[in-house]
């Protein structure tokens, strides 16, 4: 994946609704690869923004999709990864972080 700001992508739900996503970061955890993403049309200045969490999943075929994480401690564990890289980004940086 390229540098934060660049990557978009548009999912949809159960009920066919398209929502357009930005990527913030990946990592992996656990042998597995995870992707967390904020809603594409969320405000700059809005005091709070939604993180999506989505797993990398592979068929037998290597054609790689996106997953919700339906475990919620497998969820929670993850978010607390990304949400230390973003502090640890925020930290080493010029005061930008993947969410400002």
């Amino acid at each position: 994946m390229s540098e934060y700001g660049g990557d978009f992508i548009t999912i949809t739900d159960e009920e066919g609704n398209e929502f357009e996503l930005e990527h913030l970061d990946t990592l992996e955890y656990d042998g597995e690869v995870y992707m967390s993403f904020t809603v594409a049309d969320t405000p700059e200045d809005a005091e709070e923004i939604d993180i999506i969490i989505l797993k990398v999943e592979e068929d037998e075929n290597g054609e790689e999709w996106l997953a919700t994480v339906d475990d919620d401690n497998e969820l929670d564990h993850v978010y607390e990864l990304f949400m230390r890289r973003i502090e640890e980004m925020d930290e080493e940086g010029d005061g930008d972080t993947l969410l400002s």
